[in-house]
């Protein structure tokens, strides 16, 4: 059970960025000095590892931080299921790629393994210890905001389902679908915002109802599954990410979202990897996205970014705690609960 802090919405912990934060101890934070940049132009380029999405926001961060910098980026996108896994094999093969990479719960798994340089940039300090991981092997980037996602053809104005209970209606039975990954965008983590809202024996007694939904489980990112509901496989997607339909819907497409409350909403962190061929470079890069320039492009790429002072251009995916609240997991909170969510997940959904 997640305690008071781990279950305070996401609005609360906002609200704590504008706090004076508490600085590290010697050496865990590092500035963006003459000679990192100096280290990093000459190593000449850097392996950025991101789950992003890659049109939207890693592309423009790519291209500015190139023309800040004059060091090369190259992008590799992969799913918060399947990059941790890709690092761990490259640093036990000892061939390691990646320079730096980012997501929900990357961190832990890696960490334990010992593939994460314990260090975050001087631009993360202005934040409260909430954003940062204690130990200094991660900085946070954005917010992602989970609810239901939905074809807006298929689910019309008034129909959809507003509540937990409402996707118990019999009409949504063979229409819903989630990730089937491990991660908090999928069938797990939903599983574990209901535990962790509803408690233990009633939050079973709910998920065993959910199960007679045949809600389909599909081994693939949380942006693949709303594909489908977008081109009509599906009318509802749960635990999509909000900000993928306005996006989406900005391009055409019939994308729409439930503020279904409470939320959740996961917070993403940056590292940089031990053992990277390009490790200055990647400090260089991470600095630069924690920066109030990065956070900038965060926004654009309709993300919410921790940094509060840069607003945002659609303010209503982000919970206010009144009318849109939610549950705040972090890395660590997610790394912990996950195997009993998985579990769960597979005897009752699988």
């Amino acid at each position: 059970m997640h305690d008071t802090r781990a279950k305070m919405n996401l609005s609360y912990a906002l609200q704590l960025i504008c706090m004076a934060a508490t600085l590290f101890g010697p050496g865990l934070a590092r500035a963006a000095s003459p000679e990192l940049i100096e280290a990093a132009r000459r190593e000449g380029r850097v392996n950025w590892y991101t789950t992003m999405l890659i049109e939207q926001f890693a592309r423009p961060v790519a291209a500015a931080f190139e023309r800040k910098y004059g060091v090369k980026v190259e992008v590799h996108r992969g799913d918060v299921a399947a990059l941790p896994v890709r690092i761990a094999n490259e640093g036990k093969s000892g061939r390691m790629q990646s320079d730096v990479f980012d997501g929900t719960n990357t961190v832990p798994a890696l960490k334990r393994l010992g593939f994460v340089e314990q260090w975050i940039p001087e631009t993360s300090t202005r934040l409260p210890a909430e954003f940062r991981d204690p130990d200094g092997f991660w900085a946070g980037t954005h917010f992602y905001v989970l609810t239901p996602g939905i074809n807006t053809e298929l689910v019309t104005p008034g129909s959809e389902p507003k509540t937990f209970e409402d996707l118990l209606n019999p009409r949504w039975k063979g229409k819903m679908v989630w990730s089937a990954s491990p991660v908090t965008p999928a069938g797990p983590g939903f599983i574990g915002l209901v535990l962790t809202l509803m408690g233990e024996e009633n939050g079973m007694n709910y998920l065993r109802q959910l199960a007679r939904q045949d809600v389909t489980g599909i081994h693939t990112g949380v942006r693949q599954v709303f594909n489908k509901v977008i081109a009509g496989e599906f009318s509802i997607g749960l635990q999509m990410i909000n900000n993928h339909a306005i996006v989406s819907r900005a391009q055409g497409a019939p994308a729409g979202w439930i503020p279904m409350q409470p939320a959740s909403a996961v917070l993403s962190g940056i590292s940089v990897t031990k053992g990277a061929p390009h490790p200055n470079a990647g400090k260089l890069l991470t600095d630069f996205i924690v920066s109030r320039e990065g956070q900038e492009f965060i926004r654009d790429a309709e993300y919410m970014p921790v940094d509060s002072d840069v607003p945002l251009k659609h303010p209503e995916i982000r919970p206010d705690g009144n009318k849109f609240r939610a549950i705040y997991f972090k890395p660590e909170e997610v790394d912990a609960g996950m195997p009993r969510w998985q579990q769960v997940y597979n005897e009752l959904f699988k």
